[in-house]
């Protein structure tokens, strides 16, 4: 197989003497940790229908609400062109990737639990000033506060719950992060649906609200315990046996253990884990994890969906209800995908859900560029029929992506660190990630408006890239303990050439 490289649980060096059970004390801090996702979640449901409420854009867009108002002929695609809108969305976003180096010294000197408290409290400060906002600096302020919650949570909740998992479930657990964020996606929708009815101020109650699932997380973050590999990396060995025991449920922790101290060792060694991320040895992280998913797990065009499906729905004809009613059903989709991913990731694997989706997601986009070139345009509303087969194609698509890249942008590049490199890896991630959110956000609306039906089309050809590039590069991850994924390597066709091993079994400088 081209994708090659996959390597058996069992051939690896200790991991067929790992023992676990799975305890309430392990699920309780995996579904605790897992709020995190409902920050990042809420955000991205609450902004796509904020933007599309009038009374929101009478108060700060007065240009945006006339035009949306004049059913302009040449504005079928244009209505919602407004940098300073866009801005508003993209903003926190820009600041998340900002924050997410802090998060990443946080993450690696004082824990993974201290940077979800830091963030769950920034992300609240976000909520209090934009419902609270009378301008537009107010608005940008508290967009940037809650873009360093996203930062610091982002940067933290995967890498907790993937150190936490045994590795044979290691999908699933990772995979309540994006449940969590479908979960609150599908809520900040519903809760738009009802506000859009509450006039004048219906808009600060959906922006207010992102304070209730910021409290959760950070009351839940102090009853959190810290992972064993963030105890071990600082040092607390015993502390750190204490809890592997405790969350595997068993005494009989050594093997994964002495897995645990060698990972540290390699990791303490390390001074600048930023700079070694570069190194050749590492170049496989480095361009799948740190680069490559996170870019293309934005360029799927799923985000500007989430963001503007209210937008887009009333750019396509549907009244205010009707969009926000839609947007509704394409966020129930990805609480869907979410469940069935979380059900057979480990069964069937990453590779098998990425290919698999992949050539869905392309078909779906064609279908929409096609129906939208012969059916609108040009001053015509679209006929109802061809309006809910739209909202079933994209229903579609979103259950793709939510069982395929959603979730797997997060769940994979967790996976492939050292543990050296696994805090400045994954603030890597983060930030390739809400760059390309952040110019996404910024530039779909104008991209809509000059190329019109184009962009879904520009979609599907990234998407079919995108899964070349998996199909090539990507060794399968699962059921591969997290501190020996690096033995995938030594295997691959391409990375191979790149790492070499030594006598301890440490990937080396080819």
């Amino acid at each position: 197989m081209a994708g090659g490289g996959f390597v058996e649980a069992g051939q690896l060096k200790r991991a067929h003497l790992y023992e676990y059970r799975i305890t309430g004390y392990f699920v309780f801090a995996c579904i605790v940790a897992a709020l995190g996702g409902s920050l990042f979640g809420y955000d991205l449901g609450v902004s796509g229908g904020v933007t599309s409420m009038d009374d929101f854009l009478k108060e700060f867009f007065p240009k945006v609400y006339r035009r949306k108002q004049k059913h302009l002929r040449e504005t079928d695609y244009c209505k919602y062109d407004n940098q300073m809108l866009t801005l508003f969305t993209s903003s926190l976003y820009f600041a998340g990737l900002i924050s997410t180096f802090g998060a990443s010294y946080v993450t690696r000197t004082r824990g993974r639990r201290a940077s979800i408290i830091v963030g769950s409290i920034s992300f609240f400060l976000g909520g209090v000033i934009n419902a609270a906002a009378m301008n537009i600096p107010m608005l940008i302020i508290g967009r940037i506060l809650l873009g360093g919650g996203i930062g610091f949570g982002n940067q933290a909740v995967p890498l907790y719950l993937s150190e936490m998992a045994p590795a044979k479930v290691r999908g699933a657990v990772n995979q309540l992060f994006q449940l969590t964020t479908c979960l609150g996606i599908l809520i900040a929708n519903l809760i738009n649906y009802g506000t859009e009815k509450i006039h004048p101020w219906g808009w600060r109650l959906s922006l207010g609200l992102a304070t209730v699932p910021a409290t959760l997380m950070f009351v839940g973050g102090l009853c959190l315990p810290e992972t064993p590999n963030s105890l071990v990396e600082q040092g607390r060995l015993e502390e750190g046996r204490k809890v592997l025991e405790k969350v595997r449920g068993t005494k009989n922790v050594d093997a994964e253990f002495e897995d645990l101290i060698e990972a540290s060792q390699s990791a303490n060694a390390v001074k600048h884990p930023f700079r070694n991320l570069l190194e050749r040895k590492n170049r496989p992280q480095l361009i799948i994890g740190a680069l490559g998913i996170p870019a293309f797990q934005q360029l799927t065009g799923m985000n500007s969906i989430l963001f503007y499906s209210p937008v887009i729905f009333q750019s396509l004809g549907f009244g205010s209800g009707a969009s926000l009613y839609s947007s509704v059903i394409t966020s129930g989709a990805l609480v869907l995908a979410a469940l069935i991913s979380m059900a057979f990731v480990d069964k069937l694997g990453r590779r098998t859900f990425f290919l698999e989706a992949g050539l869905e997601m392309i078909i779906y986009m064609i279908i929409v560029t096609v129906t939208l070139a012969l059916k609108f345009g040009e001053g015509k509303e679209l006929p109802k029929g061809v309006g809910i087969l739209l909202v079933i194609v994209i229903f579609l698509f979103v259950l793709a992506y939510g069982r395929s890249w959603g979730p797997f942008g997060w769940l994979v590049p967790s996976e492939l660190f050292p543990l050296e490199t696994r805090s400045a890896g994954q603030s890597m991630v983060v930030c390739v990630n809400l760059l390309f959110t952040a110019l996404i956000a910024q530039c779909f609306l104008v991209s809509l408006c000059h190329l019109k039906y184009g962009i879904f089309l520009l979609f599907g050809g990234l998407i079919f890239i995108m899964s070349c590039f998996i199909y090539f590069l990507l060794p399968e991850t699962k059921q591969v303990p997290i501190e020996e994924v690096y033995l995938l390597w030594q295997n691959h066709w391409l990375w191979k050439r790149y790492v070499t091993t030594d006598r301890n079994g440490l990937a080396e400088k080819a």
